[in-house]
């Protein structure tokens, strides 16, 4: 991933929290057939003086966890992103030079993935997917919900993967290499766009300049 110095991003907890807000990673992976990509949900749990672990299931009639077992894997996850218009920038008028841009967040993951064909540990992992997910409802579904043969057969449909992760690499393009005025005028621009775009504009005033 192309990132100038600028737009680098190395805190472990903001890549975490990124991963956390934004848990559909595309799982990229090299078979037999070439290039895959797959959109994953994972949950990542932080480790102490690394990267972390990524874990995730996936149907069992999907070759990626046959074709990716024990080799390494990229997995991309994308934050807030919009479009970015020069008219937004006050600079534009003292000499004309702007042009449009995109800004976006984004992490890559990267580490071997390993196969869990186990329904206990199945079970576990659906258990803390559906536990983070579900927090919202207001009647939360659980894995007792459903009945018990259903849900056996359901776990055998799936198949489980966990990526310990040998690096995560974050890429904020937040308009960091524009001064002040501009900056100010990118924010404006986009909180009339949209619930995305206005998330754009708040990581436009929280990034540093560089």
């Amino acid at each position: 991933m192309y990132t100038p110095s600028h737009f680098d991003e190395s805190r472990p907890e903001l890549l975490q929290q990124l991963l956390h807000d934004h848990p559909l990673g595309l799982l990229i992976t090299h078979g037999a057939q070439g290039l895959d990509a797959n959109p994953v949900p994972f949950l990542h749990d932080p480790r102490p003086g690394g990267a972390g672990v990524l874990t995730a299931h996936v149907a069992r009639a999907n070759p990626v966890w046959k074709e990716a077992a024990d080799r390494e894997v990229l997995v991309v996850f994308q934050g807030p992103q919009a479009y970015i218009s020069p008219n937004w920038y006050p600079s534009k008028s003292d000499n004309g030079k702007a042009v449009p841009t995109w800004n976006y967040i984004v992490v890559q993951a990267r580490g071997k993935l390993v196969v869990h064909d186990d329904v206990a540990w199945l079970r576990e992992l659906v258990t803390r997917l559906t536990q983070r997910h579900e927090a919202t409802q207001a009647v939360p579904w659980q894995l007792s919900d459903a009945p018990p043969d259903y849900l056996e057969a359901m776990l055998r449909g799936i198949v489980g993967i966990e990526i310990p992760l040998s690096s995560l690499r974050g890429k904020w393009k937040m308009s960091q290499n524009h001064p002040a005025a501009n900056r100010e005028g990118v924010s404006s621009g986009l909180r009339s766009r949209g619930p995305e775009a206005t998330a754009v504009a708040d990581w436009v005033v929280r990034a540093p300049s560089r």
